[in-house]
């Protein structure tokens, strides 16, 4: 369905101010996506541990060695969702489970699947609104005891659980229980089983009485003597002053505050707990507060309170709380704790570590912020369904804001961009720690062109405009990957030894001249190394060796090498892809290079191909040699962008019809897909694919706001003022001539 179907169009409003249009759309994206970091939430090394296909282990014969036959295990999280909906989960069992959501029987394994651990099922669960409550129980039987449990879609839905109940709620986790000698039925409704005293807790999320009479650092870390350990807390002053911190420690306590160094004034040799007092100067706002705690015969550092001198002078009294610098789910304290090190840092060196980004040197490797807890680290998760995220239909959105003339827009873009790229080296050791990252997914479990291309190019396109922390060294990461790791015929053809499922085995599709060229084309620009631009030369050239229609003058989606067949469909996007790139490629590819001439005659004779099946309102439809299926606006947009830029660069030997299809399709975008708030209509979803059309035609069915098309249609839009500036400049040249 259109918008002229049934809402006021934003050609009805705009007419031909573009611009507006695009500055609607873009504005109505970022306003759905607020450009919000990540969320932080500690999780325990102790608790259990996702793997990279994003599943929870929960043995628990491992975790219980004397578990006896017959003994239940109980288990409990709490999962979001913004919306009612209902997703897909996976199971491996390693005997009887069944699982409860929202105190309701969701599943139950059969005899069948609780004697095979390495077998897996996959099914959907309903999940309301908000907050939903999952218990499993599990049950010892000689097979063993507990399952592998997770997401149903690693690249889609890498879900995460959090603790439901305790000090440690909001905690990254799954709590179960000791062995319990029979079934509760009860304990399907999580309240009952949080309220029952009998029941003990794991991975334990708090200390214990003996633990706590310790200093928090000496409990965190233990005893390393000549060691370093460094403590961060941030204080509010209301106005700029004088302010006396008071506490205790043991050994030494050196502490950093806006740039400025101070020294407690304690026995250096001392055993015991000393108290100090030290005179800051604060700021009005907020203050960072950096304690280095150095071990002579322990270590540690008690915040007893912070006073105003100024306001103590005049009889007053302000007294200045320490609180977390960062927001922290699952976590009551006030400080961040990191070490242990060598030695202090430097003033500088120890400030670069409020870049939440940076992995902390420490002895014995990397490490990052803990928290005053049992083994419990700080980790960041991408939790907003769009902002901090990295997937290729983003890396198209991304791009289109980029090149809007917009400056709201450019900051939005890069902002989402510097997350995914400064953090990337953080996520790699998230995998390592705790089995699977809570970001940048893709990147950390590449294995496809899907994985890295798409957004890869753009993240370099935005690089040229702005250095981006990370980017050269993630660049380099995806050349490598696309270059030496990525299947290949033994021709040089990328292509799909594996898929997400059997039949997606050994294809080669459109879409993977996007996800794999631009980039290609983008690494040769930042490195000048020839290799990167002749490869992207060559896939193109050889994909229409396997994909290309004469009869029509376009590509079949797919080319199954399981059957030596093309798939027999045009779906207008995966032509959208091929079209796209080749004008990518050869906006950039030196008029000199030997493929060029081949690259043109490719590029002029697909563009014949398509402008013969652009309907009358100016779109192209889903299945492009079938009217009958739906107009769809993401390759309606690709072709058009693609027209535009060949026309501007004089690829065409007549122009004109070209000229008049970009006009049409631009406006027929504007008129029937662009409603008057920026919404966009008639964008297929991601799809799979299939040896017939009616796949495509019926089961591949349009989304509203879909992030294949938003950023597509902007370049289109972009792309179109271009080349009608372009043809305005033309026609002023030629006008001077003649006079």
């Amino acid at each position: 369905m259109f918008c002229g179907e049934f809402k006021r169009s934003s050609y009805s409003r705009f007419e031909q101010q573009d611009h507006e249009v695009l500055l609607t759309m873009a504005r109505r994206y970022m306003e759905a996506q607020p450009a919000e970091p990540y969320t932080f939430r500690i999780s325990s090394t102790d608790g259990l541990k996702r793997d990279l296909e994003y599943r929870y282990n929960m043995n628990m014969s491992i975790r219980f060695d004397k578990l006896e036959n017959g003994q239940f295990i109980y288990a409990c999280a709490k999962l979001w969702s913004d919306e009612e909906t209902e997703l897909p989960f996976s199971l491996s069992c390693y005997g009887p489970v069944t699982i409860f959501v929202n105190g309701k029987l969701a599943y139950q394994a059969n005899i069948e699947e609780e004697v095979f651990p390495e077998r897996r099922s996959w099914f959907r669960l309903k999940l309301q609104a908000g907050w939903n409550h999952f218990v499993w129980q599990f049950m010892k039987t000689g097979t063993g005891c507990g399952a592998k449990f997770g997401s149903g879609s690693i690249k889609g839905f890498p879900l995460h659980f959090i603790v439901p109940f305790g000090e440690a709620e909001g905690a990254e986790g799954i709590l179960y229980t000791s062995p319990i000698a029979e079934r509760r039925l009860e304990y399907a409704a999580s309240s009952l089983l949080a309220s029952d005293s009998r029941v003990s807790w794991y991975p334990r999320m708090t200390w214990n009485e003996e633990e706590l009479l310790q200093l928090a650092s000496e409990r965190i870390f233990g005893l390393s003597r000549g060691r370093a350990m460094l403590a961060w807390t941030s204080v509010i002053a209301q106005q700029a002053g004088r302010y006396r911190l008071s506490g205790q420690c043991k050994g030494k306590l050196l502490l950093i505050c806006n740039g400025m160094s101070y020294k407690a004034n304690i026995s250096e040799s001392s055993n015991e707990v000393s108290t100090f007092e030290l005179e800051l100067q604060l700021v009005e706002g907020t203050n960072d507060l950096f304690m280095w705690m150095i071990e002579q015969n322990g270590h540690g550092f008690r915040w007893d309170r912070l006073r105003s001198l100024e306001e103590e002078a005049r009889g007053g009294v302000v007294v200045l709380e320490p609180q977390l610098p960062v927001q922290v789910e699952g976590y009551s304290g006030s400080l961040l704790y990191s070490g242990p090190y060598a030695e202090p840092f430097s003033i500088e060196k120890t400030l670069e570590l409020q870049n939440m980004a940076a992995l902390h040197p420490c002895e014995g490797g990397a490490s990052y912020w803990r928290v005053d807890a049992p083994n419990s680290f700080v980790r960041p998760f991408a939790e907003r369904t769009h902002f901090g995220r990295w997937n290729y239909p983003l890396g198209v959105t991304l791009y289109g804001l980029l090149r809007l003339e917009n400056e709201e827009a450019h900051q939005y873009a890069h902002a989402h961009i510097a997350c995914c790229s400064s953090y990337n080296n953080y996520a790699y050791w998230d995998a390592e720690q705790f089995g699977a990252p809570g970001i940048n997914h893709q990147l950390v479990g590449m294995d496809s062109l899907d994985d890295c291309g798409s957004f890869g190019a753009t993240m370099l396109y935005a690089n040229s405009l702005q250095p981006l922390d990370g980017a050269e060294e993630l660049a380099a990461r995806i050349a490598h990957y696309i270059s030496d790791e990525q299947s290949r015929l033994d021709d040089g053809t990328l292509y799909r030894i594996k898929g997400s499922t059997n039949f997606m085995k050994d294809t080669m599709w459109c879409d993977d001249l996007y996800m794999s060229v631009p980039f290609l084309v983008r690494y040769f620009l930042m490195t000048g190394d020839e290799r990167y631009i002749n490869d992207a030369a060559h896939q193109l050239l050889q994909y229409k060796k396997y994909l290309f229609e004469p009869a029509l003058r376009i590509m079949h989606h797919v080319y199954d090498l399981k059957f030596n067949a093309q798939n027999g469909a045009y779906w207008g996007r995966g032509n959208g892809w091929v079209l796209f790139s080749l004008a990518e490629l050869l906006r950039h590819i030196e008029a000199s290079h030997p493929r060029r001439e081949e690259l043109l005659d490719m590029f002029r004779e697909l563009s014949e191909g398509y402008l013969g099946l652009q309907d009358g309102c100016g779109l192209w439809h889903q299945v492009l040699n079938d009217h009958e299926s739906y107009e769809e606006s993401s390759c309606t947009s690709m072709f058009a962008y693609a027209f535009a830029i060949g026309v501007q660069q004089g690829w065409y030997e007549n122009a004109a019809p070209y000229i008049s299809s970009v006009r049409k399709a631009w406006t027929g975008l504007m008129q029937r897909a662009i409603d008057e708030d920026g919404n966009v209509y008639g964008v297929c979803r991601g799809s799979g694919f299939a040896h017939h059309s009616y796949y495509y035609k019926y089961d591949l069915m349009p989304r509203l706001n879909d992030t294949h098309g938003i950023g597509i249609i902007m370049l289109a839009g972009i792309e179109t003022g271009q080349m009608e500036k372009w043809l305005r400049q033309q026609s002023a040249n030629d006008q001077e001539v003649r006079s």
